[in-house]
């Protein structure tokens, strides 16, 4: 086998052209301290806030605290085989997580690693977990609505897109479930939902996301979940980790709904944190930034100006109150970075109001520039109603003689608590809740039995269905309310016909 002098000069050129005379420079510290989920490193001298920094085991962790002396570090994973002495060094990247089409459907983590069984997500897109709001001249004001698919909510406390709305109230009083339904609501609204479950057992996590899949929702929703096992800088991250999946979407001009259930427990995780990194204490030991914290987050959800491309990010955070203490440090905070609440009542939920909405303490600041007319006509008397319906009832109790005007407004505050109920995971299309407030301030349903408004709702929507499909479409394709009369005659028919139970007991009493 000879040898060719031209084949081996060959050879030499190709590896002298790929050749690159470049030095590789890592900067490494040394570990000084692990424990509690977090460690401190000496020797970074470099690194940057909210970078991600790489043990010598693989493990990740995130730059916090940058010191004189050394760097804290808070570590994404088992810190369990972390030791003193071993070596970190930077990776020059920012704290990301992948983003993109590819994660809709799916269950993942803070670190936006799937955790539902499906296998590897195909995404090579990333987005920062971090990043500046959007300014004010890159922002319309709100002006579509998001509707949520409950009364209660269109009508008296209506959200828009690019809206902050806080969902607050005491523990089982069915927050998450007004999430959940307003997700299902979505259906079909061209909106991509982000369900991000902050410190929620594992269970509870998987029975929302078979809910969600049951009604077709998952083929538009990301589910984030940090569970109450996981280390407490997970469950810090992923609030911002969602946010981030929504900007992608936002970003190209689509419409994102984020749903962060619940920053109580995300404030408990960042509290547990910053006292661990041994960062000063302030009301309720709670670190001073705790305000920035929510604030930098909530400020991500906007509606993009149309130079942007017009997308929106509505976020609706939740906080947990304890005995109805809206006063308390965190939800006063989280109430003056959003704009409006949806308060939820304990005692009107034990009582079988539900959605158990307060109307009095609830309320919506932008929500009635996106709401639809015809739903603005319809529930301009509402909230009034109510008001004196829950003031006079507790005179009501104390005496019989009542007048006439008294009475009318007693009988029609109870017509309107029970319309605004809705039984769990059914949402109504715009039209319909439309249809049945109509009726309801037009005294349609003033003679009818409270037990039979539910019956006489469903029997409405069917004979509109049936006979007025027109009128229907009208309201939904215009968002204007049709022809009043010809709405009045249309229910008048219904309402000559209907025959609820205790008309039919009459009838059957008369027959003996």
């Amino acid at each position: 086998m000879s040898i060719k002098a031209e084949e081996i000069s060959a050879l030499i050129k190709q590896q002298l052209e790929n050749y690159k005379d470049e030095l590789s420079v890592e900067e490494t510290g040394t570990v000084t301290y692990v424990g509690d989920g977090i460690a401190r490193a000496h020797g970074l001298e470099n690194a940057l806030s909210g970078e991600l920094l790489e043990f010598n085991d693989g493990v990740y962790g995130m730059a916090q605290n940058l010191e004189s002396n050394d760097v804290g570090i808070v570590v994404l994973g088992d810190f369990t085989k972390i030791t003193e002495g071993d070596t970190v060094k930077r990776t020059g990247r920012i704290m990301e997580v992948p983003v993109g089409e590819a994660m809709i459907g799916r269950v993942v983590n803070s670190l936006g690693q799937p955790i539902d069984g499906k296998g590897a997500i195909a995404t090579d897109h990333t987005r920062p977990i971090e990043k500046k709001a959007p300014g004010v001249m890159e922002r319309k004001s709100v002006s579509e609505p998001l509707q949520t698919g409950m009364k209660a909510i269109d009508s008296l406390v209506p959200i828009g897109r690019g809206q902050r709305e806080l969902i607050i109230g005491d523990r089982k009083t069915g927050k998450t479930t007004v999430a959940i339904d307003t997700i299902i609501n979505q259906k079909d609204q061209d909106m991509i939902c982000i369900y991000v479950a902050i410190g929620q057992k594992d269970s509870t996590v998987r029975s929302q996301v078979e809910t969600l899949r049951k009604f077709g929702a998952m083929d538009y929703t990301i589910v984030v979940s940090a569970g109450p096992s996981e280390p407490a800088p997970l469950l810090y991250i992923a609030p911002y980790a969602g946010a981030a999946m929504g900007e992608e979407f936002m970003y190209n001009g689509k419409h994102v709904l984020i749903v962060y259930d619940d920053l109580s427990k995300q404030a408990d995780a960042y509290r547990e944190l910053s006292l661990i990194l041994r960062r000063p204490p302030g009301r309720e030991a709670y670190p001073g930034d705790i305000f920035y914290t929510h604030s930098r987050l909530l400020e991500r959800a906007a509606k993009l100006s149309d130079a942007l491309g017009g997308g929106s990010m509505t976020a609706l955070p939740i906080i947990e109150t304890k005995a109805g203490d809206v006063s308390a440090y965190i939800p006063t905070n989280v109430i003056s970075i959003t704009d409006g609440q949806i308060f939820l009542d304990s005692d009107s939920f034990y009582s079988g109001v539900r959605p158990a909405i307060d109307a009095g303490t609830s309320v919506s600041r932008v929500g009635g520039d996106a709401q639809v007319k015809a739903m603005k006509k319809v529930a301009g008397t509402l909230r009034l109603d109510l008001a004196s319906y829950h003031e006079l009832e507790s005179f009501a109790q104390f005496g019989s003689d009542l007048d006439a005007a008294t009475q009318a407004k007693l009988n029609r505050g109870a017509r309107t608590v029970e319309v605004l109920k809705q039984p769990l995971h059914s949402p109504l299309a715009v039209e319909k809740q439309v249809l049945i407030l109509f009726a309801l301030t037009n005294g349609f349903l003033d003679s009818i039995e409270l037990d039979d408004i539910l019956a006489f709702q469903d029997g409405l929507f069917d004979y509109f269905d049936g006979s007025h499909k027109d009128l229907l479409d009208g309201i939904a394709s215009t968002g204007q309310l049709p022809d009043t009369d010809k709405l009045k005659a249309a229910v008048k028919e219904f309402a000559d016909t209907f025959q609820g139970s205790a008309s039919e007991d009459q009838l059957a009493e008369s027959n003996k």
